[in-house]
C-alpha cells in the first residue's frame, strides 16, 4: 500500500468526513448549491483546512458526471465562464491568504462566511444587481479570493445569481456549473503554491465515491413542483453545519 494512501486512510475522523461528504454531495444535487458551506465547516474540525479544500476540490470530479451534464444544458455559459476565468485570476492571492493565515483564523472565516451566507438567503437576498460584465467579474474575483482562502466560492456567485432575474433552472444551472468548474481547477493553483501531495490527493480519490453518491441521488431526488421544501433543508443543513464548525465548541 503507498504511504500516501496509508496516511489518508489513517486520518483521524476520516469516517465523519465521508459522512460530510456525502451529506455536501446529496444537497448539491437537488439545491444546486451548497456543497461547500457544509463540507468545509464539517471537514475542518478533523482537518487542516488546506487539506480540507485541496480535498473537496479532487472529490469535486465527481459532479462533472452526475450533475454538470443536465446544468450545463441549461446555464447561461457565457456569463458562468467568464465569472470562472475572472475568479483563477485571483485565486492565488486567497491562497496565500490561506497559507499564511493561523488555521484556527481560516476555520473562523469558514464558519462566518457560511453564516452569513445563510442569513442573507434566509432574509430573501433579492437585491437587484446590474452591472453586465463588469458586475460578473467583480463577482467573480471575490470568489476566486474567498475560494483560495477558505474553500468556498459559492456565495459572492449565490447571491449574484440570487440577485439577477434569470429563471431558476438558468440560475440552479450558473451555480452547478461555476462551482463544479471553479473546485477543479483549484487544484492546480493548490499544487503550484505547495497544498497539495500524495496524501491530499488520496484523500479526495477517497472522498470521490460519497461525494458522487450523494450528488447523484440528490440530483434524482429533486423535483421542480418541491423546489422550496429542498431549498429549506438545504438552509437547514448549512446552518447545522455553520454552528457545528466553529473553532468555540473545542
Amino acid at each position: 500500500m503507498p504511504e500516501a494512501l496509508a496516511e489518508a486512510l489513517a486520518t483521524p475522523g476520516l469516517v465523519w468526513v465521508a459522512c460530510a461528504s456525502l451529506l455536501a454531495g446529496s444537497v448539491y444535487g437537488f439545491a444546486g448549491f451548497g456543497s461547500a458551506l457544509i463540507f468545509m465547516p464539517l471537514a475542518t474540525i478533523f482537518l487542516p483546512p488546506p487539506l480540507a479544500i485541496a480535498a473537496f476540490s479532487l472529490s469535486a470530479m465527481a459532479s462533472l458526471v452526475t450533475v454538470i451534464p443536465k446544468a450545463w444544458a441549461v446555464a447561461d455559459r457565457r456569463q458562468t465562464l467568464v465569472m470562472v476565468a475572472i475568479s483563477l485570476m485571483t485565486m492565488p492571492l486567497g491562497i496565500a491568504l490561506l497559507r499564511l493565515a493561523p488555521e484556527v483564523t481560516i476555520r473562523t472565516m469558514v464558519c462566518i462566511l457560511t453564516l452569513v451566507t445563510l442569513a442573507a438567503l434566509l432574509a430573501g437576498w433579492k437585491v437587484p444587481l446590474r452591472g453586465g460584465v463588469a458586475l460578473r467579474a467583480g463577482v467573480g474575483a471575490l470568489s476566486g479570493i474567498t475560494g483560495g482562502s477558505t474553500g468556498l466560492n459559492g456565495p459572492p456567485v449565490i447571491l449574484f445569481n440570487l440577485g439577477s432575474d434569470q429563471p431558476v433552472a438558468v440560475t440552479r444551472g450558473n451555480l452547478a456549473c461555476f462551482l463544479t468548474f471553479n473546485s477543479l481547477l483549484m487544484m492546480p493553483m493548490l499544487w503550484i503554491q505547495g497544498l497539495v501531495d500524495g496524501r491530499a490527493a488520496w484523500l479526495g480519490a477517497l472522498l470521490l465515491l460519497p461525494y458522487a453518491l450523494g450528488t447523484w441521488s440528490g440530483a434524482r431526488l429533486f423535483r421542480p413542483e418541491a423546489a422550496g421544501l429542498y431549498k429549506g433543508a438545504a438552509y437547514m443543513l448549512i446552518g447545522a453545519a455553520g454552528v457545528m464548525g466553529l473553532p468555540i465548541w473545542e
